[in-house]
């Protein structure tokens, strides 16, 4: 059977490690946010999931500016600037003593934080935003390093369905013609 990519070695030194709550070093075992938090109620948040490479996050400005069009398009508010975030970022990091590893992958997770009540309107909201920062020594399997992924995609690529045409969407019960701009030409005729 093939092996994704998502497949790692498990590395006993995740169990000692800290997880950043809301700023606050904490150990795994520790490490929660509460039943109302928007993200447990709701899966109301954004996340991304960075690798530290020679020591640095790969990609850390591609990650930051997807978390924050991400948080933006469902009007949240972070509660933190883009410096503040990769401090508290590279706190984690260093606190558990990553900063030379490779084969780390950090899972950033932003909620709308805590409610009131489990209720969808987020006027309900009554704290800042909850940020958990997870950091864990994962490497790959070696059959994936040794043998690659392979890569399946298709031909067809669509958009979103609020933007489609709905005069292209026919179904097979469909009896209408179609657009003329569809419709077969006909072809040279032999004489």
């Amino acid at each position: 059977m093939a092996k994704g990519t998502q497949e790692f070695i498990a590395d006993p030194r995740n169990e000692a490690i800290l997880v950043s709550v809301n700023g606050a070093m904490v150990p795994r075992a520790e490490a929660m946010v509460s039943v109302f938090d928007s993200g447990f109620m709701l899966g109301d948040g954004v996340w991304e999931g960075l690798r530290l490479h020679k020591g640095r996050f790969a990609f850390l400005e591609a990650h930051l500016g997807r978390l924050y069009e991400g948080a933006k398009a469902i009007m949240m508010d972070i509660g933190l600037t883009r410096e503040e975030l990769t401090r508290r970022l590279d706190e984690t990091i260093d606190g558990n003593g990553m900063r030379g590893s490779d084969g780390v992958h950090i899972r950033l997770m932003v909620t709308r934080s805590i409610r009131s009540t489990p209720y969808q309107d987020p006027r309900v909201v009554i704290s800042p935003a909850t940020i958990v920062i997870i950091p864990e020594y994962k490497h790959p399997l070696p059959e994936v390093i040794e043998h690659g992924i392979t890569l399946f995609t298709v031909h067809v690529r669509r958009g979103d369905p609020a933007v489609q045409d709905p005069s292209s969407i026919r179904t097979s019960s469909s009896t209408a013609s179609p657009p003329a701009s569809r419709r077969p030409r006909p072809g040279p005729t032999k004489g």
